[in-house]
């Protein structure tokens, strides 16, 4: 069982996107795959009974499962429409519960949800702050991740990389300009002096950018910093076309360090430590 929650976990977190609100969800044919549906029919039959589930349970079924046409190659340049489903983390895992529990997948599946959809109820009940402490961590692993990545398609001056996606996010400001008009202290890191807001479209920027590289197959140092600023660049004007805030309008707030340090003191408390 174990092995196959590490697959489960993998697979799913491979595959999952990231909304620029912070909200992950999934595609319905990613799903599929990873629960080991070979046939459309019998896993569109699954979701039905998944959105019967949550109207029942007194959320509206189209707050977590949308229907959507996609364009897919067929060969010799040609594309026909297919079906799919954007699904919210609630979704998969009603589609998790209603699954064939035949398949090991499936019932892998559903202790993965029932554990995750468990986490998320705790990070419901976060402060804000607490919440803005829990994106910016996801961040910072987000970082990592799409800096190893950005190695290996040859990217050598990575504060030049990383700018790119600053540009294409925030209209043209590199960090250093972008902290400047936001009053940051030269000291301070630009990420730990951001609201969640801020945080969750810079999350996005980072993971979508790992992805895009990845799915590329990007290799050399100016594609990928040509990819990020574009990445950066779609973000923004989706928050343009939602009528969002721009980044660098948002205003600053404290640094997130003294937070995390204060619930690290609060921790070795709780624990019996002092402190010297």
């Amino acid at each position: 069982m174990e092995s196959h929650i590490e697959y489960i976990k993998t697979a799913l977190d491979a595959r999952m996107h990231v909304t620029p609100k912070g909200f992950p969800f999934w595609y319905g044919r990613d799903v599929m795959e990873i629960l080991a549906y070979a046939n459309w029919e019998n896993f569109t039959a699954v979701v039905k009974k998944a959105r019967i589930a949550c109207d029942n349970s007194g959320k509206p079924s189209s707050n977590h499962f949308l229907g959507i046409r996609e364009m897919v190659p067929i060969g010799s340049g040609a594309k026909r429409k297919r079906e799919n489903f954007v699904l919210s983390r609630y979704a998969c895992y009603l589609i998790a519960m209603n699954g064939d529990t035949e398949k090991p997948e499936v019932s892998t599946a559903q202790t993965y949800f029932a554990v995750q959809t468990r986490t998320q109820e705790i990070e419901q009940a976060l402060t804000d702050q607490q919440r803005r402490l829990l994106i910016r961590n996801r961040v910072k692993d987000a970082n990592k991740k799409l800096m190893s990545v950005a190695k290996a398609a040859g990217v050598k001056k990575y504060p030049v990389f990383q700018d790119a996606g600053y540009k294409g996010l925030y209209g043209g400001l590199g960090r250093d300009e972008i902290k400047k008009a936001k009053g940051i202290s030269r000291e301070d890191e630009l990420l730990d002096c951001i609201d969640r807001e801020e945080l969750a479209a810079n999350e996005f920027r980072i993971t979508q950018t790992e992805a895009k590289l990845k799915r590329e197959q990007t290799r050399g140092e100016e594609n990928a910093i040509n990819a990020h600023f574009s990445v950066g660049s779609r973000v923004r004007q989706a928050i343009k076309e939602i009528q969002g805030k721009m980044p660098e309008e948002l205003l600053a707030v404290p640094s997130i360090k003294k937070l995390a340090e204060k619930q690290a003191r609060d921790a070795k408390s709780l624990k019996g430590g002092r402190e010297d």
